[in-house]
């Protein structure tokens, strides 16, 4: 049954989010996949918030903290330039990229950060506004299907998993980093 608007705990079930794990929230906003993220990896896992509008984190870090969320960092980058999130490479096992193409200028940099920082065999949750709906959501210029966000994000070395139900004004798939080649 799908609902009627995202739900960031049911849309990071379908990754496979467990106990333990390390996430990177790019794009991170107000942290609503942020919160539900820390809740699932635990004490044992942590979750980077990253967001260009420095003003967003500190508010973040408090409501986690108040949450009792002490899994949640918080670090001011963009992810439109490479290493721009400020993060290592290839050590999470997760990247969240909610709501932020439709705002992006350089997604393909976007892309990149995402494969740069996930493990092998890593993967990535992309969700993204599906229309305007009158205003409610981005200008309807700025929509980018869900199939442009496929090809954009194969196109960038990134294997398709599957789709998600996102609600009623999102769509939603994930892909995974491919484990590297290794010379025969």
């Amino acid at each position: 049954m799908e609902t009627s608007f995202l739900n960031p705990t049911e849309a990071l079930g379908a990754t496979h989010l467990h106990e333990g794990m390390k996430v990177a929230d790019l794009g991170c906003g107000s942290g609503f996949f942020t919160r539900a993220a820390a809740r699932i990896v635990g004490e044992t896992g942590v979750v980077w918030a990253v967001d260009v509008h420095r003003d967003l984190l500190p508010r973040l870090k408090n409501l986690a903290h108040a949450e009792g969320l002490n899994n949640v960092e918080v670090i001011h980058g963009d992810i439109e330039h490479t290493g721009g999130s400020h993060l290592p490479a290839e050590q999470f096992d997760l990247c969240i990229l909610a709501n932020v193409l439709f705002a992006s200028h350089n997604r393909q940099a976007a892309v990149a950060e995402v494969k740069r920082l996930l493990k092998n065999g890593g993967r990535a949750l992309i969700i993204d506004w599906s229309a305007s709906f009158g205003g409610m959501g981005p200008h309807k210029d700025h929509v980018i299907t869900a199939r442009a966000a496929r090809q954009m994000f194969e196109e960038g070395g990134l294997a398709w998993v599957d789709d998600i139900n996102a609600g009623a004004y999102h769509w939603g798939f994930i892909v995974r980093k491919k484990a590297a080649q290794t010379a025969e």
